[in-house]
């Protein structure tokens, strides 16, 4: 009998892989949460962005949501997203909104899953890793633009990686996809830093007679390129002036909740803190053996993951791979202690059958998903979930909403955005860079119930309030006479300013009948 001839290299693109049946399963286990992807009401106004982009062709320069600031200058900074995010609306609600939240995430899965097969990780570690990172990540696995990030970011470490190794032509794509990027969510920066760690690190290695000089040469140029390509975008330069305050506020660092330090509670904590030890100790090896590049990388992103919350993901896409390599060279080391007993035999044949299983993709992927995404769209939600937001009493006194100056919460703000855009108008929103310290101080005190509440509200002209049972202000506001309360549904209270329109008795029986 012949030999078997083996099978022509476009036919694997027709046999399903173990890694088309990974991020299949991955995206069915994220079809148990779909409903947390709308947790957070920014995605809300992100969608009425992206449609007043697509009715006026153009790109908003001053504030379209609020009374508080109203025509004052905004950088809609993530408005390629919002375009994207609209045009999905409309075509399928927020279920395909939803749906491309996921995809997002299967693609960060996939493309580090590959990274660590691409650098010769076993893939029983590989998946472990990958597994350890997107669960780390789950803790922001949100319908923001800020997954864009988390996808594009993996990619442009692999690039980089890539380029590392051999001299790549393929890396001067990286400006192209930097503009691309500019425009659809503000973690560029993110990659300009770590570009500049690239250059410095390799740089030290140059010196320490590691690296040749003309490569840090074509990675200055690399990053000047990049840097360059963040101009690209509506408001030039003055986009990164506006960034950079944002970043380095004091206030904005201690009100909002996802640029506070991680409290290493809960489950995606826990796997972020195991990869934290991991990737600590990889750094600490690599500085050892010279390879300063990859530790300045790792400590940056650690720096950066601990002194905020949301940038948990960032850490993990970037010291998964590198502490994934560390464990593996560990592995490689013992087996060769330990010589080549069956175990390790069997171990190692096993390693180069899942290599051989999971290093590549096929067709069956995107059939797989659409075939998962046809199974599981009853679970696809079509509205905010109604125990975050009050949508049920929304609903009821719209008249009253829309029609009135209304302070709320900033999460209950993003939602009447969603709901009212353009007939209403809101205090405060999700947008905590474009209201600053002076709105949001304003906001925090008629929260609190400051001494000046009063004041504050009548300054604001505030005719309606929007808010939980458990803000000061709502005992505050029962004991006043200036102000009716229409209903209270148990956890949540709307009032009005005796006098608006809508506030009555008989609006508030109406609109219930309805």
């Amino acid at each position: 009998m012949g030999e078997r001839r083996a099978a022509p290299a476009w036919a694997r693109w027709f046999a399903p892989s173990l890694a088309d049946c990974f991020l299949v399963a991955l995206f069915v286990v994220l079809s148990s949460g779909w409903q947390g992807f709308l947790a957070d009401g920014d995605t809300g106004w992100h969608i009425r962005t992206g449609e007043w982009i697509l009715d006026h062709a153009a790109v908003p320069k001053v504030d379209l949501f609020s009374f508080s600031r109203a025509g004052e200058a905004w950088f809609a900074w993530e408005w390629l997203s919002d375009v994207l995010f609209a045009a999905l609306f409309r075509g399928g609600g927020l279920r395909a909104v939803v749906v491309l939240a996921a995809l997002c995430i299967v693609a960060l899965a996939g493309l580090l899953l590959k990274q660590m097969l691409w650098r010769g990780v076993n893939p029983l570690a590989a998946l472990a890793f990958t597994l350890i990172a997107v669960t780390s990540s789950s803790i922001h696995f949100l319908a923001r633009p800020h997954l864009f990030t988390l996808a594009l970011l993996a990619g442009a470490m692999w690039m980089i990686e890539r380029d590392r190794r051999r001299a790549w032509r393929g890396i001067w794509i990286l400006p192209a996809m930097t503009a691309i990027w500019t425009n659809v969510h503000g973690g560029v920066f993110l990659l300009i830093l770590l570009l500049a760690l690239l250059v410095a690190g390799t740089g030290a290695e140059w010196w320490a007679g590691r690296r040749p000089g003309r490569i840090v040469g074509r990675q200055a140029v690399l990053l000047v390129g990049c840097a360059a390509a963040t101009l690209v975008n509506p408001y030039g330069w003055n986009l990164h002036r506006h960034v950079l305050t944002y970043l380095n506020s004091d206030w904005i660092r201690s009100a909002v909740q996802e640029f506070q330090a991680p409290t290493f509670r809960g489950e995606n904590q826990l796997h972020f803190e195991a990869l934290l030890i991991v990737g600590l100790m990889a750094a600490g090896w690599k500085l050892r053996r010279g390879e300063f590049v990859e530790a300045l990388w790792l400590l940056a992103a650690a720096y950066l993951a601990l002194g905020s919350a949301r940038h948990i993901p960032i850490y993990a896409i970037v010291a998964a791979p590198l502490a994934a390599v560390e464990v593996d060279r560990a592995w490689r080391a013992w087996k060769r202690r330990r010589g080549a007993s069956n175990v390790v035999s069997i171990l190692r044949q096993l390693g180069e059958d899942l290599r051989a299983a999971f290093g590549r993709w096929s067709v069956w992927l995107p059939i797989g998903l659409a075939a998962a995404l046809f199974a599981l769209q009853g679970r696809l939600p079509d509205r905010f979930p109604s125990d975050l937001f009050p949508s049920a009493m929304i609903g009821r006194h719209g008249a009253l909403l829309k029609e009135s100056r209304v302070l709320s919460s900033d999460q209950w703000g993003d939602y009447l955005i969603f709901r009212f855009y353009p007939q209403g108008k809101v205090f405060v929103d999700g947008r905590s860079d474009f209201y600053g310290e002076a709105v949001g101080g304003d906001y925090l005190r008629m929260r609190n119930g400051d001494f000046r509440w009063r004041r504050l509200l009548r300054s604001y002209e505030i005719q309606a309030v929007l808010i939980p049972v458990s803000w000061p202000l709502a005992e505050l506001l029962k004991g006043d006479r200036n102000w009716r309360l229409v209903e209270d549904d148990g956890s949540t209270l709307l009032f009005a300013l005796q006098g608006t329109r809508g506030s009555g008795r008989n609006e508030h029986t109406r609109e219930m009948a309805q």
